[in-house]
């Protein structure tokens, strides 16, 4: 009778194991490398951040060809406790078609040029009291970093390092938006108003001036092509006083009495 129940037992272990797995499994499907990597980023990363998202990817892939941890992206994305909890089980949702699109690149040999050989990351903005911390970048979030003995490179050094490269991408004017700007500029100097001046005091003797208008210098003077009209003729009706007289004959003088 002794013998009888550890037998038992072990037949309903044997049972119950495979059961589990199947369970485990149903909960699970198995997923493609691909989809691992879209999982991984979707969740460590800003999920507006294609940068931040090929930088998490970089860090999967360098960890699966190091030889330290598994030789498959889903081994290295299922680890426990080494990433977002639930990676492989939850939900996604908005952002989903970027965090795809980013791992097809990973996928074919994309890496994020800063991330190097850095097998982690953790939220920016944290500090931990390890002295082996080698940053290197800072992206979607996250800062990047090694573990080295003669860790130099600290966090606050990468964060103004990527905000100032930032401000220069930011500054940076293409040579063809330039070019229209130029002219956007000529063509509102072509259609600016004339400028008027004040009036000149003038100098004794000279004709005073009330004031001209100035053009543009790259607009000719408009030249006045009105025609010049005769003078009017001279009225035979005798002039103001102080005016000069009409010349006449002395036949006329006498002939109207003076």
């Amino acid at each position: 009778m002794p013998l009888v129940l550890p037998y038992k037992r072990l037949l309903l272990l044997a049972l119950l194991v495979p059961l589990g797995m199947l369970a485990s499994c149903a909960r699970h499907p198995l997923m493609s490398d691909e989809e691992c990597m879209t999982r991984v980023m979707y969740f460590e990363s800003n999920r507006s951040s294609p940068e931040g998202m090929l930088a998490v990817g970089t860090v999967v892939m360098n960890r699966m060809k190091s030889g330290k941890y598994p030789k498959t992206v889903c081994g290295v994305v299922g680890q426990k406790k080494q990433f977002a909890p639930g990676v492989l089980s939850k939900p996604m949702g908005a952002g989903r078609a970027l965090a795809a699109k980013t791992a097809k690149v990973v996928m074919k040999g994309g890496k994020h040029p800063e991330v190097g050989r850095a097998m982690f990351f953790h939220t920016a903005g944290y500090s931990f009291p390890y002295s082996n911390m080698h940053y290197v970048t800072i992206a979607g979030g996250n800062a990047f970093y090694e573990k080295r003995k003669d860790a130099s490179s600290t966090q606050e050094q990468v964060r103004r390092r990527v905000a100032a490269g930032r401000q220069d991408r930011l500054s940076y004017e293409p040579p063809e938006r330039q070019a229209v700007r130029r002219e956007i500029r000529a063509a509102r100097q072509q259609q600016a108003e004339p400028v008027f001046e004040p009036a000149v005091i003038p100098e004794p003797g000279s004709q005073p001036v009330f004031g001209r208008v100035t053009l543009p210098a790259d607009e000719p003077a408009v030249q006045d092509t009105a025609p010049t009209l005769p003078p009017p003729p001279v009225s035979r009706v005798r002039a103001s006083r102080g005016a000069p007289l009409e010349p006449m004959s002395i036949e006329e003088v006498l002939r109207r009495g003076g």
